[in-house]
């Protein structure tokens, strides 16, 4: 059981962590702070939060424990509005896609306090984001990801694994490296690609056009092109080099199937196709929820 969470950052993450910790019992308190006041009005309206901060510092005051919920791009400017009131025992968490990124930031300015902080990735989401849209379930049954440091204190990073537990998540543990590695390869890229595939119908001179005959199969693809645009313009650039790595790996394989269709080379075009279906089929998404965009 925590005394007081303090959320910086009231949208769709913050607001869910909320809620979760409290339909299961874990707090008793919930401040929170957000850039924009109608933000933590409407937070503490909905019985988000109970007390609403006037800055991110204050969100931490008397919190012992801490979501970051913000943009990866503002999590060092965030620890510097905070490092001042972050006592002893404190837990500190984030929700940030990018972990190499933001582990950086923490040891340039949280200094002693570092063994506070547990970065964490919770692979869940909406493409309706904001605190109007936070679930009380969206963390359950998800994977959630924590990268601790060296410095990392046990006794926190055993509370946050038991805090995500509690709340329904299946909690896994990578070094920064593999997660932002792997997260690359499975969301960045996909993301990249479904961005990069609408505008390259959209903008046709007969994209409406082809657009109005688009079905499911368009429609699945492209889903995740719908997502919030400053997320995830702030992922791909804080996990370029990742993802630049995987998008030559796509190239390649692209490249090999251009290649066999050019040359009429059936064989080789359907012992591609056949490879993708075959291992797609016999592949099964851990923690599987239609609504996840992360």
């Amino acid at each position: 059981m925590f005394n007081q969470l303090g959320v910086i950052g009231c949208g769709l993450m913050g607001g869910s962590f909320a809620l979760a910790l409290k339909r299961a019992g874990l707090v008793k308190r919930v401040v929170g702070y957000s850039k924009s006041p109608s933000t933590t009005e409407k937070a503490k309206r909905l019985g988000i939060i109970d007390t609403i901060a006037e800055s991110a510092l204050l969100a931490v005051s008397g919190s012992d424990i801490v979501l970051i919920a913000v943009p990866v791009a503002a999590t060092e400017s965030t620890f510097k509005a905070i490092r001042h009131l972050i006592e002893p025992g404190v837990l500190i968490m984030d929700v940030g896609s990018t972990k190499r990124d933001v582990v950086d930031a923490a040891r340039r300015v949280l200094k002693e306090h570092i063994v506070s902080f547990v970065p964490a990735h919770p692979i869940a989401g909406k493409e309706s984001a904001g605190i109007g849209h936070a679930d009380a379930t969206l963390y359950n049954g998800r994977q959630v990801i924590l990268t601790p440091l060296p410095q990392t204190s046990p006794e926190l990073l055993q509370r946050a694994t038991d805090c995500w537990a509690a709340i329904g998540s299946q909690v896994l543990r990578m070094t920064p490296e593999n997660h932002d590695a792997a997260f690359a390869a499975v969301s960045h890229l996909p993301h990249m690609l479904a961005y990069a595939y609408f505008n390259s119908v959209a903008r046709q001179p007969a994209g409406r056009d082809y657009l109005s005959l688009a079905g499911p199969g368009f429609r699945d693809f492209t889903r995740i092109a719908a997502s919030d645009v400053a997320v995830w313009r702030d992922i791909l650039m804080s996990n370029r080099e990742e993802v630049l790595k995987q998008t030559a790996r796509f190239r390649h394989a692209l490249d090999a199937m251009e290649h066999a269709m050019k040359s009429g080379n059936l064989e080789a075009l359907e012992d591609m196709i056949r490879s993708a279906s075959e291992a797609r089929s016999g592949w099964q998404m851990n923690a599987a929820k239609p609504n996840s965009n992360r």
